[in-house]
């Protein structure tokens, strides 16, 4: 396995686990349009979880790919709604660069890139 796969793999665990430790943090992002904020952080931070053990687990590597792709394009509302409406995002430090916000999209591109390069298969 290489460190890029163990990386990539660690990485999403990591987060996926954010989310049970400190929902409230990613409810506070979701757009007012989605429905049931709690479950949605809970639901992603499983799918997160999942997608990177599956990354670090030989022969998953498929499924982990397509599986992170799609969550990444899931949540990205998420975070379009948090660089168009930061007065509107609860806790979010006032002194916080509003161009970090916007950081966090391209960012979005650089983590499926990833994905993609970790989960190749010689």
């Amino acid at each position: 396995m290489t460190p890029l796969r163990k990386a990539c793999g660690l990485t999403f665990v990591v987060a996926g686990t954010l989310h049970f430790l400190v929902p409230k943090r990613y409810e506070a992002i979701m757009p007012p349009y989605i429905p049931a904020h709690r479950e949605m952080v809970l639901a992603s931070g499983v799918a997160e979880v999942a997608g990177g053990l599956a990354v670090l687990t030989p022969g998953l590597e498929g499924p982990a790919r397509w599986g992170l792709l799609a969550l990444l394009a899931a949540v990205f509302p998420a975070n379009v709604w948090m660089a168009t409406n930061p007065d509107d995002i609860r806790g979010l430090p006032a002194q916080l660069p509003r161009w970090t916000l916007w950081a966090r999209l391209p960012l979005q591109l650089a983590f499926g890139a990833l994905v993609v390069k970790a989960t190749e298969t010689d």
